[in-house]
């Protein structure tokens, strides 16, 4: 009983320091999704600009009697293709972040499950032995069937490929950005 209390304890423990950490890799993560994220779609001074350029031809008839309007005016956002190091970094931190939100996600059903077998184990109440063992039975029987233990295992090994992710899509967004920088 007191070994299950202490591998329980040392779960909400970890589990505390994964949420805490995922939040905070979580947030930093976000904020330069909204910096990549532009680079997925045209700029609108680029279409503003790409307008104005076609009412100035369009104006800009010497003699002044004929203007000649063109029977169709092509978006200038048909021009636009996705630069493919953007693809790459925004689907290397999108895929980061999700799998940070599911590591934090899993930490706290571990902490709740944790707290929950702390608190009924140790109960104020005074039980038999016999009603202590059956909750400890049932408790190990959950564990069993949910495969906790794995899943406690895995958190970190899939926080560490979140984090690897992450410095792919760095190295990537780095290189674009400019050669030297990421050279250094």
């Amino acid at each position: 009983e007191k070994k299950d209390k202490e591998i329980a304890e040392r779960w909400k423990a970890d589990a505390k320091g994964i949420i805490l950490f995922t939040g905070l890799f979580s947030a930093a993560l976000a904020a330069l999704l909204t910096i990549s994220v532009q680079d997925l779609r045209p700029n609108s001074a680029d279409i503003s600009a790409s307008y104005l350029a076609n009412i100035f031809q369009l104006l800009a008839d010497r003699d002044g009697s004929h203007i000649s309007i063109p029977s169709s005016l092509s978006p200038p956002s048909s021009d636009f293709s996705v630069p493919k190091h953007a693809v790459w970094v925004n689907t290397l931190w999108f895929l980061s972040l999700i799998i940070s939100i599911m590591c934090a996600l899993s930490a706290t059903f571990v902490q709740q499950w944790a707290h929950r077998y702390v608190k009924v184990t140790a109960s104020e109440e005074p039980y038999s032995l016999q009603k202590r063992a059956r909750i400890r039975a049932f408790f190990a029987e959950g564990l069993d069937k949910s495969r906790l233990p794995l899943v406690v295992e895995l958190i970190p090994t899939f926080l560490h490929l979140s984090v690897f992710l992450f410095f792919a899509g760095l190295c990537v967004f780095s290189f674009n950005l400019n050669p030297t920088v990421f050279s250094v």
